[in-house]
């Protein structure tokens, strides 16, 4: 996993459906080549972190199993 400040040229940043649905709470996410970007969506230009498909596949596959929540 990366940390970066530097914006993902032509990102298409999506909201998270795991997001809290209010103001306060809310991931988005951006697939880019060779992974995904993630960022709080209340604060776009503060960071971003980026992991490797595998990684997100892993992740997501987890909160759809339950294994986290």
């Amino acid at each position: 996993m990366t940390r970066t400040s530097n914006e993902v040229p032509g990102a298409a940043w999506f909201k998270s459906s795991h997001s809290g649905g209010n103001e306060t709470e809310c991931v988005e996410a951006a697939f880019v080549s060779a992974g995904t970007s993630v960022r709080d969506s209340t604060r776009p230009h503060e960071g971003r972190f980026h992991v490797r498909s595998a990684a997100w596949t892993d992740f997501v596959g987890s909160l759809r199993d339950g294994r986290l929540s």
